[in-house]
C-alpha cells in the first residue's frame, strides 16, 4: 500500500479519496474549506493544513481541484504550495479538468524539480466516483503510468494512456466537448416536442430506442423529462470546460463550430441563473421552465 496526499475533496475528491482509504492506502488529505475534511477523518485519513504539509513523506500527490487558478495554487503557491514539498521520487498526479496549457507548464516545473508527473483526468461524476469505476485518461511518459496504475484503479474501472504530457487533458476536453454537444441538442428536441405538443415521454422512449441516441443522451432524456437537475455535473462547471476547449483550439488554430455552439448555449444558461443546476439544467433554456 501507499502513502497518498489527496488534494481536494470536493464532491469528486472526497469520493476518490474515500476509495483509495477503503483499498487500505495511507491517506492525507486537505480542503481549502478544512470543514469538508471530518468524513474523511473519521475513515482513516490524515488531515493537513496546507498542500505543502500533506505531501511530507507521500508516494503519490493527488489533486482534484476547480480550474486552473485552483490548481495552481495547490501546486505552486509560494507559501504552501506542493511542489515545493514534494520527494524527489513521489509522483504528481493532477486529475481535475484544466487547460492543456496549463497542464504542459505544470509538467516542465515537476519535471525542473526532478519528480514525475501525470494528467490524470477523469471521465465518469459522482455516482462512478462513489462505486470506483472512474475511467482515467492519462498523460505523462507511459512507465510513469504504469507505476501508478494500481493506486488509480483504486478509484477507477479503467486507466488508459493517451500520450505525453498534456494529451490526458485534452482527451478529457473532448469527452466533455462530446458530452456537452449531445446535451444541449437533447436540451433543444426536448423543447421542440414540448412546443410541437408532442407526448414528451413518448418521445424520449422513441429517441431511446434508436441506434443514434447514445446512452449518455438517453439518460439526460429521461432526467429532463423528469426535471431532475440536481448537480452531477453543474452547467457552471459544464461552461468553464467548453471555454477551455476553446482556447485549446484558438492556440492550435482547430475549428470546433459545434462545440463553440454548445459553449455558447451553456454560458447562456449560466446568465439565465442555471449555473447551479445539473447539466440536464440547460432544457430549462427551451422549455421556458
Amino acid at each position: 500500500m501507499s502513502k497518498v496526499a489527496f488534494l481536494g475533496t470536493g464532491a469528486m475528491g472526497s469520493r476518490m479519496a474515500a476509495n483509495l482509504l477503503k483499498s487500505g492506502h495511507a491517506v492525507t488529505v486537505w480542503n481549502r474549506d478544512a470543514r469538508k475534511l471530518a468524513p474523511l477523518v473519521d475513515q482513516g485519513a490524515q488531515a493537513a493544513a496546507s498542500p505543502r504539509l500533506a505531501v511530507k513523506d507521500t508516494e503519490y500527490v493527488i489533486s482534484m481541484v476547480r480550474d486552473d487558478d485552483a490548481s495552481r495554487g495547490v501546486w505552486l503557491d509560494p507559501a504552501g504550495g506542493a511542489l515545493a514539498g514534494m520527494a524527489h521520487n513521489a509522483v504528481a498526479i493532477e486529475s481535475s479538468t484544466l487547460t492543456v496549457e496549463w497542464v504542459k507548464e505544470l509538467a516542465t516545473d515537476c519535471n525542473q524539480q526532478g519528480i514525475a508527473m501525470l494528467d490524470a483526468p477523469v471521465a465518469g461524476s459522482r455516482p462512478q466516483a462513489e462505486a470506483a469505476q472512474l475511467i482515467y485518461l492519462v498523460g505523462g511518459e507511459e512507465a510513469v503510468c504504469e507505476r501508478a496504475k494500481p493506486l488509480l484503479l483504486a478509484m477507477g474501472g479503467a486507466v488508459h494512456y493517451a500520450g505525453p504530457s498534456g494529451s490526458g487533458a485534452a482527451v478529457k476536453l473532448m469527452v466533455n466537448a462530446l458530452l456537452g454537444i449531445q446535451l444541449a441538442t437533447m436540451g433543444e428536441l426536448m423543447g421542440f416536442a414540448r412546443r410541437a405538443g408532442l407526448d414528451e415521454a413518448k418521445v424520449v422512449e422513441i429517441l431511446a430506442a434508436t441506434p443514434v441516441c447514445s446512452p449518455a443522451a438517453k439518460v439526460a432524456a429521461e432526467a429532463m423529462l423528469k426535471s431532475n437537475f440536481s448537480p452531477m455535473f453543474p452547467i457552471e462547471l459544464v461552461a468553464k470546460d467548453l471555454a477551455y476547449v476553446m482556447r485549446h483550439a484558438a492556440s492550435g488554430n482547430a475549428h470546433l463550430p459545434m462545440a463553440e455552439s454548445a459553449h455558447n448555449v451553456f454560458a447562456q444558461a449560466v446568465a439565465k441563473g442555471y449555473g447551479q443546476d445539473n447539466i440536464t439544467g440547460v432544457v430549462k433554456l427551451y422549455q421556458g421552465l
